[in-house]
C-alpha cells in the first residue's frame, strides 16, 4: 500500500513538473496544437489555396496564369530558409516569407493576416509534406558579423564571382544572361530564370545579410548552390558587397509599387474581393486577402521594401 501511495505521488508531481515547464516554456497542449492547425488549415484555403492548391501541391486555380510557379508543398523544398543547403525550414523561416513574401513573383506580403494567422498557417503548409515528420530540423547557420564595406572588399567579390561561377547563369555583368541561363530548370521541371542582380529589390529580401544568407544555404530546388564550404565568411561577404554595387537599377514599379508578378496576384485578389462583394466566398474567401489591408499599413510597407 506504501508503495502504491509513493508511486501514486511520483506521477501526480512529474505531471505537475511537466504542466510547470509547459507553462514556463510555452510548449503548446495537444488540443491547442490542433486548434492552432485548424486555424492555419482556415487561413490557408482562404488565403492561399487559389494558387498553391488545396493539397498544397502547387496546383491552385489561378497557378496556370503565373509565371512563376507556386510552391509545391508536399516535397518538402524551400528556397528561402536559414538552414543548410538540403535542410527542412524553421517555421520562422517559413513565417519570413509569408510576412515579407517574395518580390517579383505572385508571393505577395500577407500582412493583412495577424501574426498569430501567418505563424499559424506557416505550422499548416509542413503537414504537406511528409518530411517534417521523417526528418530533424537543422540548426540555422550562422550569419557573421557584417565588415566594413571597402574598395578591397568589392575587387575581391568580383573576383570571386567570376571564379566561383556565377557568371556561367548570372552573366559577366550580372545580368542574368549568362551562357546557362535559357537551359535552367527548378526542380519540378519548370524552366526558372537565373536573378537579374543588377535590378532591386532582391527576391531574399532588402538586406545585406539576407544575400550572405542566399549565398551560405543556397536556394534549393533551384540550379542556386549553397557556397557555405568553397567560401569564407569574409569572402561571403565580399561576393555580398560586389553584388550589392552592380544593383544600380530599379524594377519597373506598377501599382501601389509593385513589381513583376505582384501586379498579377493583386488582380488575382481583386477578382476574389469583387466575387465576396457579390455573395460568394471569392477565390480566397473573407473578400479576398491583400483588399482587407489597412491602406496605410500597406503603403509603409511598400516604401520599405
Amino acid at each position: 500500500m506504501k508503495k502504491i501511495l509513493l508511486l501514486t505521488i511520483g506521477v501526480i508531481f512529474t505531471v505537475a513538473v511537466f504542466l510547470a515547464e509547459e507553462r514556463r516554456y510555452g510548449i503548446p497542449r495537444v488540443a491547442e496544437a490542433e486548434e492552432n492547425l485548424a486555424l492555419g488549415e482556415m487561413v490557408y484555403r482562404e488565403n492561399c489555396a487559389a494558387c498553391h492548391g488545396e493539397k498544397g501541391d502547387g496546383k491552385g486555380p489561378q497557378a496556370d496564369r503565373l509565371k512563376t510557379k507556386p510552391r509545391d508543398f508536399t516535397t518538402g523544398i524551400y528556397k528561402f530558409r536559414s538552414t543548410p543547403s538540403g535542410s527542412l525550414p524553421l517555421d520562422d523561416d517559413i513565417f519570413r516569407t509569408i510576412s515579407r513574401g517574395v518580390r517579383g513573383t505572385s508571393m505577395l506580403a500577407q500582412l493583412q493576416l495577424s501574426e498569430e494567422e501567418r505563424r499559424a498557417v506557416a505550422r499548416y503548409v509542413k503537414t504537406f509534406s511528409p518530411r517534417f515528420k521523417k526528418q530533424k530540423l537543422g540548426q540555422p547557420i550562422s550569419i557573421s558579423q557584417k565588415p566594413r564595406e571597402d574598395r578591397e572588399f568589392i575587387a575581391l567579390g568580383k573576383t570571386l564571382y567570376k571564379d566561383a561561377g556565377c557568371e556561367s547563369c548570372h552573366g559577366p555583368d550580372g545580368g542574368g544572361d549568362g551562357p546557362s541561363a535559357e537551359s535552367l530548370k527548378d526542380s519540378w521541371g519548370f524552366p526558372i530564370r537565373p536573378a537579374d542582380l543588377t535590378l532591386k529589390p532582391f527576391k531574399s529580401g532588402p538586406q545585406p545579410a539576407d544575400l550572405y544568407r542566399t549565398l551560405s544555404t543556397g536556394l534549393d530546388g533551384t540550379p542556386m548552390p549553397s557556397y557555405s564550404n568553397s567560401l569564407t565568411p569574409k569572402q561571403e561577404w565580399a561576393l555580398v558587397f560586389y553584388v550589392l554595387s552592380i544593383a544600380t537599377k530599379e524594377k519597373p514599379r506598377g501599382m501601389m509599387g509593385l513589381v513583376g508578378e505582384e501586379t498579377q496576384a493583386m488582380m488575382i485578389d481583386m477578382r476574389a474581393a469583387m466575387a465576396g462583394m457579390m455573395g460568394g466566398r471569392g477565390m480566397m474567401g473573407r473578400g479576398g486577402g491583400m483588399m482587407n489591408r489597412d491602406m496605410n499599413e500597406m503603403m509603409k510597407d511598400m516604401m520599405r521594401r
